[in-house]
Parts: structure tokens; C-alpha cells; sequence
């Protein structure tokens, strides 16, 4: 489980061989990569796959994040975000793997039941869960649980420069596969965007794989499909971390890159948000039932249906063959500790209680 091991699959220690970065093994890689059959030149990146204990995109997040606070001799790790995130799972399924003490801090968002599926994982694995009755009292909240000099705070969806580095390995991962045949070099890559950390890591590590000479051609266009309002997903804020991220990379002892070249192979989708957050639309349950009907990975309503919805409007327009990034995992989630849910506050059971009714827009 330690950086050792891990080094020779991650993407940027395999073809940087002396970056000054740690890693810890909690992934499976490559992650396959197939054709969406019935939609023509479409293919899947299943990040979904990532992992059978949690896969999706949080993993090769948590990689780079676990392994710097096991450097610096921390043993609680604090995820921040809503009450169905993604993020805080993954933190808490692959921390306590480490050996972690997991903590959670977590603000509310539409309940729906994929995120209410999340929160009884969380509820019932965390070591321990602060879930906040309303946003305004996260920042405060947030400063004051993570002071503690043993304790690893890790922002919504982990996007730091640090995290963002993990899929930035992905990127190189993806250019190795495109050569070894196994798909063709992607004109179009679309993925959902909500804390920005896989998108600009993606951003950084495409300019990587041309600089490295490993991308063959033309570099691809990523569409990222807001599902988190602005100003989280706006365009600096994308381009900002992905800027960071290379400067992060030079500073480990990587090639110093351009950022500008990052910035322009981005294209915002808009119009997908719907009504907003974590909240489901009918286009995009329309699209994770055409998926299922094409045997593709699973779209859940708060991030991967809505950039498959997405992909189904744009791939007509789009010339050459387009990638999709499947980011939500699909390993089955470990049954709930119902004495957990019966001990938890009034108001999270009511939330609770309310996720199988759904507002579409």
C-alpha cells in the first residue's frame, strides 16, 4: 500500500521516473477503456472502475493527498463537502484502509437517492460526521475543525494542485493506451466538472503527455459539463488550478510547461446544471437510461448523467472520435449500520426520508 508500490502505475511516476511525489496504491490501473457501442465513434474511460472497494474519479485524487499527510505523520483525515459527495465515500472507504481516522464536514444539498446512499455510508463508517443544517456556517466550521496539526483537510473534491496531479497521471495513462492501439487518439474528450480538480488535471497532464512526446496528433478539445453553479466551475477558476498543477509539477522536479496551452483545450458546456446542484433533470435520467441500454457504466444524477447528457446532444456535432469520462463509481456501496442512521440528528433523518422524491427540470 505504499508509494513504492504504487509508483510504477501511476501516470506521472511511470514516465517521470525522478518527480518528488508520493504515492499511495488504491487504485487498479490502467482503467479500461471500451467503445459506447450504438453511438458511433464514442468510447468510455471507466474511472468507475478504478477500484472495487470505491472507484471514480476521487481515487486517483486520494492517491497523492493520503500519501503527503502519511508523510507528514498525520493520522485524521478531515473530507469537506455536501451530504451525498462522492468525495467524502471515498475518502472515508480508502482512509480507513490506510489505517486513517476519518472525519467528515459535510453541508446540505437536494436529497436525492444517490446521495442518500452516500450519506449512509458516510453516517456509518466515518469516525466521525459533523453535517451542518445549512451552508452559511461551512467556511467557519471547516477553518475550526481542520486546526489540529495531526489532522489532513481535504477541500471539496480534493481540488488542490496535489490532487489534480493524480489525473494528471490519467492523462498519460490515457496517451499509453491510444498508442498500445487499444482506442483511437480522442478529438472530443466530455466529463462532468464540479469542484474542477479532474478536469484541470486532465487540462495539465494532455499538455504533459505532447510535451513528453506520448499523445499521438493533435491534442484533444475536453468539454466540461458544469454540475455545480458559478462561480465554482467557472473558467478562471478550471484554468486557474490547472495553471497550479503544472506549477506543482515543476516544483517536484517535473518539465515546466506553458499553462496557456492548458487553458485552451477547454470548452464549457452549459445548460445542463438544471435547477441546480445535486438536483436530478429529465434529460440527464434520460441519458443514464440510454446508457444502461448500451451496456455503459453507470450515470448517477448529481455528475455523470448530466455530461452524458451532454455527450448525447454533442456527439453528432462533433467531428472525430469522442471519449467520455465515466467518473462515478460503480463497485457496490457496503450495506449501511442501521444503528448509525437511528443515532443520527433528527434533520438528517428527515433528509433522509425525503431522497426518493425528485424535482426535474
Amino acid at each position: 500500500m505504499n508509494a513504492p508500490d504504487a509508483a510504477t502505475k501511476h501516470g506521472l511516476r511511470q514516465f517521470l521516473p525522478g518527480l518528488r511525489l508520493s504515492v499511495v496504491a488504491l487504485g487498479q490501473y490502467p482503467t479500461p477503456v471500451q467503445p459506447l457501442a450504438g453511438l458511433g465513434d464514442v468510447w468510455v474511460k471507466r474511472e468507475d472502475q478504478s477500484s472495487p472497494v470505491y472507484g471514480g474519479n476521487k481515487v486517483r485524487t486520494l492517491e497523492t493527498l493520503l500519501a503527503a499527510a502519511q508523510d507528514r505523520g498525520q493520522r485524521r483525515v478531515l473530507c469537506l463537502g455536501s451530504y451525498g459527495s462522492n468525495h467524502a465515500v471515498a475518502t472515508v472507504l480508502h482512509g480507513r484502509r490506510l489505517g486513517l481516522v476519518t472525519e467528515a464536514l459535510l453541508f446540505p444539498q437536494p436529497p436525492t437517492p444517490t446521495a442518500a446512499d452516500n450519506l449512509r455510508v458516510t453516517l456509518s463508517l466515518a469516525d466521525r460526521v459533523t453535517a451542518l443544517r445549512t451552508i452559511a456556517a461551512f467556511p467557519w466550521r471547516a477553518w475550526r475543525a481542520g486546526r489540529g496539526k495531526d489532522c489532513a483537510v481535504i477541500p471539496p473534491g480534493g481540488a488542490v494542485p496535489l490532487g489534480a496531479l493524480g489525473h494528471a497521471g490519467a492523462a498519460l495513462e490515457l496517451a499509453a493506451q491510444i498508442r498500445a492501439g487499444l482506442l483511437p487518439s480522442p478529438a472530443h474528450i466530455v466529463l462532468a466538472v464540479g469542484s474542477t480538480c479532474t478536469t484541470a488535471g486532465l487540462l495539465a497532464g494532455l499538455v504533459l503527455a505532447r510535451h513528453l512526446g506520448l499523445w499521438p496528433g493533435d491534442l484533444p478539445r475536453v468539454h466540461a459539463v458544469p454540475v455545480t453553479p458559478w462561480p465554482v466551475t467557472a473558467r478562471f477558476r478550471i484554468t486557474g488550478l490547472a495553471r497550479r498543477t503544472l506549477n506543482a509539477l515543476a516544483h517536484r522536479g517535473g518539465p515546466r510547461l506553458d499553462p496557456r496551452r492548458a487553458a485552451a483545450l477547454l470548452t464549457l458546456r452549459h445548460g445542463y446544471l438544471g435547477w441546480g446542484y445535486g438536483r436530478p433533470t429529465r434529460a440527464g435520467l434520460a441519458a443514464a437510461a440510454r446508457f444502461a441500454q448500451l451496456d455503459g457504466p453507470p450515470l448517477d444524477t448529481t455528475y455523470a448523467n448530466k455530461s452524458g447528457a451532454a455527450l448525447l446532444d454533442a456527439r453528432r456535432p462533433l467531428d472525430g472520435p469522442v471519449l467520455f469520462w465515466a467518473t462515478k463509481s460503480s463497485a457496490p456501496l457496503p450495506p449501511p449500520d442501521e444503528s448509525q442512521l437511528a443515532a443520527a440528528p433528527a434533520y438528517l433523518r428527515r433528509w433522509l426520508a425525503r431522497a426518493n422524491g425528485v424535482n426535474l427540470r
